[in-house]
């Protein structure tokens, strides 16, 4: 038997539609393929319904709600790092900086 061809395939396919129509299934499927076209403004920008600030501020203050805020003692012992942090480098540039300033005053500028 030879093999059909595309325009075979596509007339046998619509011949099957046309006499039995198309099944509950295959009309789910067809709607989760091509969902449905959001509502365009005259402007011709998307609008969904419920969008804008107010849409916005409820999902905002939602996201809030999940977060895990840190407790005070975390708060502290965070800030505290980063002032350890912030000493050690500051000492560290200061001294780089003293040495690089008497190895050019010494070595480069005489």
């Amino acid at each position: 038997m030879a093999r059909q061809t595309r325009a075979q395939r596509r007339a046998r396919r619509q011949a099957q539609q046309e006499s039995a129509g198309l099944t509950q299934r295959a009309r789910q499927r067809q709607a989760q393929i091509r969902p449905a076209q959001p509502v365009k403004t005259q402007t011709g920008q998307r609008r969904v319904p419920g969008s804008g600030g107010r849409r916005f501020a409820f999902e905002s203050w939602a996201e809030l709600k999940k977060v895990e805020w840190p407790t005070q003692s975390q708060v502290i012992q965070g800030t505290v790092v980063v002032l350890i942090a912030c000493l050690i480098v500051g000492v560290y540039l200061y001294a780089s900086d003293q040495i690089f300033k008497r190895l050019v005053e010494h070595v480069f500028l005489r």
